[in-house]
């Protein structure tokens, strides 16, 4: 049975390797007969791998394509590069395949062998990445993260000085921070852990069995936890525009969008600042309207109010007003 499966990884390494095979250069190749190579291909192809057969006197093979992705056969330097990459991809190299490119890494550096995993690494040094503004978060780290959420693995780890004992279901890239959605075991709820903040390698703990979504649905809960809740405002605006048109001009993690009907959207936000929030949602370019809270209406009303005071023609040049202020930029200045 051992030889059979060893005969079998190399005759899909073969195949993997050039596009048309006689049967009699893979006989030759693998030191079996021409009918034991018919058995094989057969036995891949109950495996899902579509190996296609050409009839005629000399008969031959090609891995075709199929209707699902079968196990890949990597050698060390193919390994080592996808490594590589998906490290790359995971960290935003490549937009909106952050979360895919992690879940990928973690399965595979799971199974590299530890020569590989010391290329990898120093691949990964003689790397400088120009990235975007952002803290910087250990590649391993995000992998070990990753790996206990797949196997459903608690862990305990450092955070802003103190111990948290957790249950981990999801890692979340927002373009910007990469973020870790856990049940706190602790605090009894659920929380989210900013991953560069983490500052104490997360050391396994046992397995859990995983627990219902909050009411609102995971990614419900994380946006809101991400750009509400903190915040001292939460506020909700509705737009006069389609919500794929203000998607295009809102980051994930500014604030929420909902559809309300093909011509409009909902956005829920949060902030501290009222004159912030304000000035967010007027630069978007599109009409709007406050739906709450009461006090952003007023201040909008009373900026709106200053703005058009300051930009009436007969208020430019005249002296300030005894008790005011003028305030001229130079030509020298930044």
């Amino acid at each position: 049975m051992l030889e059979t499966s060893a005969r079998l990884l190399r005759l899909l390494s073969l195949l993997q390797a050039r596009r048309d095979w006689p049967g009699a250069e893979l006989a030759e190749r693998l030191g079996v007969t021409t009918r034991t190579v018919r058995r094989d291909v057969d036995r891949l192809r109950d495996l899902g791998y579509p190996v296609e057969s050409a009839t005629g006197t000399t008969g031959g093979y090609r891995l075709g394509v199929g209707a699902a992705l079968p196990p890949l056969l990597l050698d060390d330097d193919e390994a080592v590069a996808a490594a590589v990459g998906l490290r790359a991809a995971a960290t935003g190299t490549v937009t909106g395949i952050e979360e895919t490119s992690l879940r990928a890494l973690a399965k595979l550096e799971q199974v590299l062998p530890s020569r590989l995993r010391h290329r990898v690494r120093a691949m990964q040094t003689a790397i400088l990445p120009l990235t975007g503004p952002g803290p910087a978060v250990d590649p391993d780290l995000l992998t070990a993260l990753a790996a206990a959420c797949r196997a459903h693995e608690g862990i305990r780890f450092g955070y802003q000085q103190r111990v948290r004992r957790a249950e981990p279901y999801r890692l979340v890239h927002t373009g910007r921070r990469w973020y870790l959605l856990a049940y706190d075991l602790d605090r009894d709820d659920w929380r989210t852990f900013r991953v560069d903040r983490i500052d104490r390698d997360p050391q396994p703990g046992p397995r859990f069995t995983p627990r219902p979504e909050p009411a609102e649905g995971l990614h419900t809960y994380v946006s809101n936890a991400l750009t509400a809740s903190p915040y001292r405002y939460q506020a909700t605006i509705l737009f006069h525009a389609p919500l794929e048109a203000v998607a295009e001009h809102t980051s994930p993690t500014a604030g929420r969008l909902e559809p309300r009907d093909a011509g409009s959207c909902i956005f829920h936000a949060g902030g501290d600042s009222l004159d912030k929030i304000a000035l967010f949602v007027a630069l978007k370019g599109f009409d709007f309207e406050v739906l709450d809270p009461p006090e952003l209406k007023n201040h909008i009303r009373t900026l709106a109010s200053r703005l058009t005071q300051a930009s009436r023609d007969d208020q430019i040049g005249p002296a300030p007003r005894k008790g005011g202020c003028q305030f001229r930029q130079d030509a020298s200045l930044d």
